[in-house]
């Protein structure tokens, strides 16, 4: 264990909440128990232990982020893994998508999933072929959270988002009746809209019997 992964450890312990933790656990739908403490304050945690103990480098962060997410005992754990992906060392680096790819499937929830699309939009940046290339094969695959993952991948580019990737990584799951992608797909156009609104509102009527209510309803909700 790292210097910085047994910080992080003690210090969600320290601040558990054993009267909050089965409320989390339960809002979540989660079999990984927590400790009680709120996300936004792991994350506070996670920031200050790395202040306290900052990694020799890239390496020796990524076995920090690989500690806590692997033998996590408790999902603040991951939350504070995912956190440390966050810096400068880690931001839009390509060797790095097995590991937000391994995150994704081995979380398999919607906050775990939500949280790695920001690395991904990082990726389409910086290695936009490669990256495009990978959730491409993703919003084709069997994995649901991979596949969610795929359609979310752009958010916050504004007029960098690439339209027809979009397009293309949504298709897939247009007939699918899974709430997860259907949300994700309102959930990506509604975002869009506030860049682009007349592309949004040209998609949405071009895929007016494809797209499910739920995703035609998020996509028009602020239009």
């Amino acid at each position: 264990m790292t210097d910085l992964a047994a910080a992080i450890r003690a210090e969600l312990r320290a601040a558990a909440d054993p009267e909050r933790a089965p409320k989390m656990q339960a809002y979540m739908k989660s079999e990984m128990p927590f400790l009680g403490v709120p996300a936004p304050a792991a994350r506070s945690i996670a920031a200050a232990a790395r202040r306290a103990h900052p990694p020799a480098g890239r390496d020796d962060l990524v076995a920090t982020v690989r500690d806590l997410w692997d033998g996590a005992e408790y999902r603040e754990e991951r939350y504070a893994a995912q956190h440390l992906l966050r810096g400068r060392l880690t931001k839009g680096r390509l060797e790095l998508l097995p590991l937000h790819e391994h995150i994704a499937v081995t979380g398999a929830w919607w906050d775990h999933v939500d949280e790695t699309a920001r690395h991904i939009a990082d990726l389409h940046d910086t290695h936009p072929d490669e990256a495009a290339a990978v959730v491409r094969a993703w919003s084709r695959g069997e994995n649901l959270w991979l596949r969610r993952l795929a359609i979310i991948s752009q958010l916050g580019r504004k007029d960098r988002l690439d339209t027809e990737l979009l397009t293309e990584v949504i298709e897939p799951a247009l007939p699918e009746s899974e709430f997860f992608l259907r949300k994700a797909i309102g959930w990506a156009l509604r975002e869009h809209g506030k860049t682009d609104p007349d592309w949004v509102r040209a998609y949405v009527a071009a895929h007016e019997t494809e797209l499910s209510g739920l995703s035609r309803r998020e996509a028009l909700k602020h239009l």
